[in-house]
């Protein structure tokens, strides 16, 4: 916090110099105010978490232009599997085929979103309970799940995704048998 030497001397000399107690009082509450709002730090969480919320309202209203409009051009997907990754125009695309193939509907609830600064960047992370509803078979699934974004700017710029994709298989009704019992 870095407070000019100059202001303090005026108040100071305000201080010194006004004889009237009540309005002594008025300038140090006035001094007071003005130091603790120019020590507030720009704190984008507010807006972050925001945007975080609209992204996922975007995800369950199958809104792609508002996906688009949240996602950075340089945006990366990560997850869940080590190896998964996907940019902005794959990202887009994929959800576009996996409504018009595969879900029928996608729902967030008890999404809790918690926003922290980094020496990377400033992030938001996303825990739900994630449920999704499959197309012909109307089979449902439910799993937690975590998202964990990047923003710069106002935009996603990478997210990282974590959740049981075995979990998700087994309610499909998938079956995993090792190899070696074949």
């Amino acid at each position: 916090m870095k407070i000019h030497i100059g202001i303090i001397k005026i108040i100071v000399f305000l201080l010194h110099h006004v004889k009237d107690i009540k309005m002594k009082k008025l300038i140090l509450v006035v001094f007071v105010v003005g130091l603790l709002s120019s020590c507030t730090p720009n704190d984008p969480s507010k807006e972050n978490v925001l945007l975080i919320q609209n992204y996922i309202q975007a995800v369950e209203n199958l809104d792609y232009d508002a996906m688009s409009n949240i996602l950075d051009d340089s945006y990366v997907g990560i997850g869940p599997s080590r190896g998964d990754s996907i940019h902005k125009e794959q990202a887009i695309m994929n959800w576009k085929s996996n409504v018009e193939n595969l879900y029928e509907k996608i729902s967030y609830s008890k999404s809790q979103n918690i926003a922290v600064k980094t020496p990377e960047g400033e992030w938001v992370s996303n825990w739900s309970d994630l449920t999704i509803v499959y197309k012909g078979s109307n089979k449902t699934i439910s799993i937690l799940a975590n998202t964990v974004y990047q923003i710069k700017n106002g935009k996603i710029v990478k997210s990282l995704t974590f959740y049981n994709e075995a979990d998700a298989l087994e309610q499909l009704g998938y079956v995993f048998i090792n190899p070696e019992d074949l």
